[in-house]
């Protein structure tokens, strides 16, 4: 429930005829000290409509402002300030957090429909880096948000599977590729043959050619050129489907570039349909000047499709196949013209479902300041900083709580989760300074801080009197209330959380309650015998919950012991 709700119903009934009820919640504001109450209202919007000083108009309010739920209301110079019956509304929210468990913050906005989500989509052949995390975590995570929302998701995972690199590839395996190497570590062999052949060609001209060469063979369908793609395909999606285990993530589509290969042509028949294609310099564009936008490039002049047509060609094949009601590619910041294109061409062609089509952004992740590059061999492999972020929590358990049960799986719960959470827990669109120290830090606003504050208060509840369910009353002290009021406001953060498609709102909300519920913890003694014992209780299971569905929709699991 959000009780900011009945102080703007209130305030529409009053001021209905002057200010929308959107407006008035745009404008209530949360004090910044308990003494000038829990919701505050200024009068300062009102002073021209009623020609009179914002502070008198705050008297008026302040004595016609009445509500059940309202403890007291007055009048703070321009500003009206409501004090809530803390008593009845902790009650309230414990109590549906209790009844609801993990279904709190349930929200129907997409009922009936289905998103599709493009994400993660690596290319084949080379390693799984940390450059590759962000779009993994960021898509994961904004798939279960609106799955909370109640929509059904589609997950691609669009491998980069097709494309002159597999013409190098197969190149550089022709010339120093080692079978057994190669089955023995194929992902670590087929990225050292793929840094070697661009080594190479810097010095010889005539790589470059043997790369293309070998491309044409596969497009063309030569069986050793198409038997090495399998096997490099193959080899990979295997080292990948590992890591994916590990951080806990799944698709229900791993159609990549490949798949689309016979369906290009129908998009270009279309676009020749309806008068859309253009030639310029010997290739074909259909021209976007409407959009202030460049020429998109549909076929180059030596008859080769691009990007851009395979992603008109993926847009067709999902809307047909899924019917989705939004489509969203969780692709860096970089491909943004791109999608603009894509989007633009499908527009063109009179799909209405275009409109549905949005590209979520996000910033890069650096290392010393620079974007990684596989080509130059710069990169993190994200196994490796997975197995170090294992090893440290496994490390830290066994000196705080050498007797915690399933060691090894908390340890890859809290490793894991440590790295999933310091990349969501920045907005979306910002870039990313790789910090493995910062990435594992087990205080402050991290991902283990929050798992632990959720096994402290697993462990004050296998301590407590059972059922901690029972006899549920107000709470009115300050600890308690603060709590309370960020509790209520989850199923907001996570309507906020899908109309930005920011998980930072949710890694942020966590920090949030951890902090609040550290503080109470230090300040009160909860198994303490008397007539609020259960209500503390309850308050502490109801805090479980939401830190429990909360890292849930992050991707990450919260382990009762730690």
């Amino acid at each position: 429930m959000d009780y900011k709700k009945n102080v703007t119903s209130c305030l529409v009934s009053l001021l209905g005829e002057h200010l929308s009820e959107q407006q008035i919640n745009e404008l209530l504001e949360t004090p910044k000290h308990p003494s000038y109450g829990d919701v505050a209202f200024p009068c300062f919007t009102l002073a021209k409509l009623f020609r009179k000083p914002p502070a008198a108009i705050a008297t008026e309010l302040a004595e016609n402002l009445r509500h059940p739920l309202f403890d007291k209301v007055e009048a703070k110079g321009a500003y009206v300030n409501v004090f809530l019956n803390k008593s009845a509304i902790s009650k309230q929210i414990i109590e549906t957090i209790v009844k609801q468990q993990r279904h709190y913050g349930d929200l129907s906005l997409g009922q009936g429909k289905t998103i599709v989500l493009d994400f993660s989509s690596p290319n084949i052949a080379k390693p799984f880096s940390m450059g590759h995390l962000r779009s993994t975590v960021i898509g994961n995570a904004i798939a279960n948000i609106a799955e909370k929302c109640g929509y059904r998701t589609v997950r691609i995972n669009h491998l980069g599977d097709w494309g002159t690199q597999f013409g190098k590839l197969i190149a550089a395996y022709k010339h120093w590729g080692d079978e057994n190497k190669i089955n023995e570590n194929p992902i670590q062999e087929l990225f050292r043959l793929y840094v070697k052949f661009h080594e190479e060609a810097e010095t010889n001209e005539q790589l470059e050619q043997e790369g293309r060469a070998w491309f044409k063979k596969l497009e063309d369908g030569d069986e050793e050129a198409y038997r090495l793609w399998k096997w490099f395909r193959d080899e990979s999606l295997r080292d990948f489907n590992r890591i994916y285990e590990l951080l806990g993530i799944s698709f229900d589509s791993y159609n990549g570039e490949a798949f689309y290969n016979d369906k290009m042509d129908r998009v270009i028949q279309l676009l020749e349909e309806q008068g859309l294609l253009s030639e310029s310099d010997g290739a074909l564009v259909v021209r976007l000047d409407e959009y202030e936008l460049p020429p998109c490039l549909i076929k180059k002049s030596d008859g080769a499709t691009l990007y851009a047509t395979r992603d008109l060609a993926a847009a067709l094949y999902r809307y047909e196949t899924y019917a989705f009601s939004r489509a969203l590619y969780v692709v860096g910041h970089e491909q943004r013209l791109h999608f603009q294109q894509v989007f633009s061409v499908l527009k063109k062609l009179g799909f209405a479902w275009a409109n549905a089509m949005t590209h979520v952004p996000f910033g890069l992740m650096l290392k010393d300041g620079r974007k990684m590059s596989t080509r130059k061999g710069r990169v993190i492999l994200l196994e490796d900083v997975l197995k170090d972020a294992i090893a440290l929590a496994k490390k830290n358990i066994a000196e705080k709580n050498p007797n915690v049960k399933n060691e090894d799986e908390v340890a890859r719960q809290v490793g894991v989760g440590a790295v999933i959470f310091y990349d969501l827990k920045h907005e979306r669109t910002n870039n990313i300074e790789f910090s493995l120290e910062d990435m594992l830090k087990f205080e402050g606003e991290t991902g283990p801080y929050v798992q632990y504050t959720h096994a402290r208060a697993c462990s004050i509840l296998r301590n407590a009197p059972s059922p901690v369910t029972d006899h549920i009353q107000g709470l009115t002290d300050e600890g308690s209330w603060e709590i309370v009021k960020l509790l209520a406001a989850f199923p907001n953060i996570i309507q906020n959380a899908y109309e930005y498609l920011d998980p930072s709102l949710i890694a942020k909300y966590l920090i949030d309650v951890s902090q609040a519920f550290n503080s109470y913890y230090a300040h009160t003694k909860v198994l303490t015998e008397d007539e609020q014992l259960h209500s503390r209780l309850a308050l502490v299971y109801a805090t479980t919950v939401v830190l429990k569905e909360g890292l849930r929709l992050l991707g990450i699991h919260a382990p009762e012991e730690m």
